[in-house]
């Protein structure tokens, strides 16, 4: 039995246009994958911890080699709780608005709290840093008022800090096979952005169906 997993990073819910063109990839894997088991985990309905004076030092003790006091140590199993769930996840879905040209913060401070050594990522000194999450896919579907693109004000490769960071951290903890959707032009008029969700929602199912 698989696990998919969907990290639900936009607080709107059922308005999210990142979480309805999600929902489309989701009901077409369930009807491919029947007894697929679906995570969802929403950050905004979380209380994430903050990382803290005893999570940062339990960090740089296990960096050092050194023993973790019971503070530490109760600090570093929650960071290990949530990467957890990236562990036991064989697909990883994101649905992912676009803030300020970025990612939400919560999503950020969920990335922040389970990228740490020897939960997501290994060191050696002769290979330098390598990704955990080995044998996994990954689909990002990213929800954006604008269009960055060429053609517009805001192209992509000076504007794009959503995508972009999204899959380069996919890609530091071990995640190579990754698939991205776009819905764009969200605060175009409801017309563009119906016909938006139902092109990306579209393409969401036919990746769904290649998994």
């Amino acid at each position: 039995m698989s696990t998919l997993l969907h990290i639900q990073s936009s607080p709107r819910k059922e308005r999210s246009a990142s979480n309805e063109v999600a929902q489309a990839f989701i009901d077409s894997f369930q009807k491919k994958h029947a007894d697929a088991k679906l995570v969802t985990f929403n950050i905004w309905e979380e209380d994430l911890p903050e990382f803290n004076q005893d999570a940062l030092n339990a960090k740089y003790a296990g960096l050092n080699g050194q023993s973790l006091t019971e503070s530490q140590a109760h600090a570093w199993e929650i960071l290990k709780k949530y990467a957890n769930l990236l562990h036991e996840a064989d697909v990883i879905l994101l649905s992912v608005p676009l803030w300020n040209f970025g990612i939400p913060y919560k999503l950020k401070q969920f990335i922040d709290l389970v990228s740490q050594k020897d939960i997501l990522f290994t060191f050696h000194p002769d290979r330098g840093l390598e990704g955990i999450l080995q044998n996994k896919k990954a689909v990002g579907i990213y929800a954006r008022g604008l269009q960055l693109s060429k053609e517009s004000n805001y192209p992509a490769e000076q504007f794009d800090f959503q995508k972009s960071y999204t899959e380069a951290w996919l890609n530091f903890i071990g995640v190579s096979e990754i698939y991205s959707v776009i819905v764009d032009k969200t605060i175009f008029g409801e017309e563009v952005d119906k016909a938006s969700r139902k092109v990306a929602s579209e393409d969401a199912r036919l990746i769904a169906g290649k998994l």
